[in-house]
């Protein structure tokens, strides 16, 4: 290289090293004079805060709340981030400032998943999503159609007794159960939305039922990390660790079989499922409901129904087999208010108190999104005093509040009967599905879902670990839903119940 060319790239060096510099103590600046909340230090040029991002994200937020305090802002790349981890301030975040926070920040994942940003996850705060929101509380998620598709969980859990009797009729036997509480909750929510049983009769054309739901895991887990390339747009110029590329391949494989699904019930031009009437929609609507727009619903369906459920009841027969004690106090409940004369029925939860409280106590221990899907100021606010500059990404710490001794006594206790009186679900301490306008709709169904599937397995089989003398581990595994880093695998023995019923 000649000395002229060497100059050159040297000046050139030495100017962007200087330009960074002044950024930075311009950012500072501006940080003091706006009242923006604490941030860690020190703050990296261009990368700001991105070298704290973990695996567990939601530890290391926690471990920061700690020392900044429950209100602390973070520089990731070229957006500013807000961490929350106090009931009041996150009350304040969805009262005071709920449609101010009510949009999206556009990460890569939701072009791909989201359907171009068009799902109801991924859309922005507006007429799009309140119709999305709209159609899918009412058509979906309300009392008389979820009262309708009861046959629908009855039956899927049904054959996940018979599936555990026919392995564990007479003696304890060892089952992994992520396997089959996975297939439970795809089978359900495939069942609704399209009057499929999955698994039950094997694959649907090409596309085998247990691919389908390893690409849900994936996407999962894909989706989970805190990829750089959303905080640092150059990154994107050469797609930084093929992350898009490998996104775009399992959305691809996602949205083959959503067309198929569609296809499907367009040809046979029959049926009540989720479907069935949104093809009803698109022919009244053609222009609005696109294919797109429904394989989005259809997608937003299976990712929200799928993981979180079996995840939650993976966790609380983890929690239930490491405390004897509760179990045994679950199980005395459902015999004195079923008996042994009948298996549960959904209509019985609302009798069943105390399974309900193992339910609430296992998501807030280990909480199906310890991070809620984060939101975006569409505007100026102000958040505990400290303010928050438009477009800035909120991002709410539930695992940490879930945590926190000085919301919860004893919180690191596994204690169901904290909620018997229901004083402990009111305010904003147990955060499990979202707050505010962009809370998550399906609450009921999943309620209804984990309660029926985990008290039909407490009335009709004996669980204990497959040692005595040693716990179920309960570390946390990566992924977006926080799933236990090992699967599940316990002993289980079929109770008289099933010799009658079976």
């Amino acid at each position: 290289m000649d000395p002229i060319t060497t100059l050159l790239y040297a000046s050139l060096i030495s100017i962007l090293f200087v330009a960074i510099i002044l950024n930075f103590l311009s950012s500072s600046h501006k940080r003091l004079k706006r009242n923006l909340p604490p941030s860690p230090s020190p703050t990296f040029p261009i990368i700001g805060h991105l070298r704290l991002l973990s695996d567990l994200p939601h530890r290391t937020f926690h471990e920061l709340s700690q020392k900044l305090g429950p209100v602390f802002s973070l520089q990731l790349g070229n957006r500013l981030a807000v961490v929350v981890s106090s009931p009041s301030a996150v009350e304040e975040c969805f009262t005071k400032n709920d449609i101010i926070l009510a949009n999206r920040p556009n990460f890569i994942s939701g072009k791909f998943i989201g359907y171009n940003y068009t799902s109801m996850i991924e859309s922005p705060y507006g007429d799009h999503w309140r119709k999305m929101r709209r159609l899918l509380t009412v058509e979906i998620f309300s009392t008389t159609r979820l009262n309708s598709s009861l046959s629908i969980r009855q039956d899927q859990v049904k054959h996940l007794l018979r599936d555990l009797y026919q392995v564990s009729s007479s003696t304890f036997t060892a089952v992994n159960m992520r396997s089959r509480l996975s297939e439970l909750s795809f089978n359900n929510i495939m069942s609704m939305i399209s009057g499929i049983k999955c698994f039950n009769h094997g694959e649907f054309s090409n596309f085998k039922a247990k691919e389908i739901l390893n690409t849900i895991d994936e996407i999962f887990k894909l989706r989970g990390v805190s990829h750089l390339a959303d905080f640092l747009p150059f990154l994107r110029l050469f797609d930084y660790q093929n992350y898009e590329k490998n996104f775009s391949t399992l959305q691809k494989k996602m949205d083959a079989f959503l067309e198929y699904l569609i296809d499907q019930h367009r040809l046979s031009n029959e049926g009540n499922s989720m479907i069935d009437h949104l093809l009803i929609l698109q022919e009244k609507q053609p222009d609005y409901y696109t294919n797109d727009i429904i394989k989005g619903l259809l997608l937003f369906m299976i990712l929200a129904g799928t993981d979180t459920s079996w995840i939650t009841m993976e966790w609380a027969l983890s929690l239930l087999v490491n405390h004897p004690e509760v179990l045994k106090k679950v199980a005395a409940e459902i015999d004195a208010q079923i008996g042994q004369d009948r298996l549960l029925d959904e209509s019985d939860l609302p009798k069943l108190h105390y399974l309900h409280g193992v339910i609430l106590e296992t998501l807030r221990m280990f909480p199906a999104g310890p991070l809620l899907v984060p939101h975006m100021s569409s505007e100026d606010c102000k958040i505990a005093g400290f303010h928050v500059p438009r477009g800035t990404v909120l991002i709410v710490n539930a695992w940490a509040i879930n945590r926190d001794p000085n919301v919860w006594e004893e919180a690191e206790m596994f204690k169901p009967q904290r909620f018997e009186d229901g004083e402990a679900e009111s305010g904003y301490k147990l955060m499990t599905f979202g707050m505010g306008r962009r809370a998550c709709p399906g609450v009921a169904l999943a309620y209804r879902i984990m309660g029926l599937a985990l008290g039909s397995l407490i009335q009709c089989f004996h669980w204990k670990r497959l040692s005595e003398n040693e716990l179920v581990d309960l570390s946390e595994g990566k992924g977006l839903s926080m799933p236990k880093a090992q699967p599940l695998e316990v002993m289980c023995k079929a109770r008289d119940i099933l010799h009658k019923h079976l």
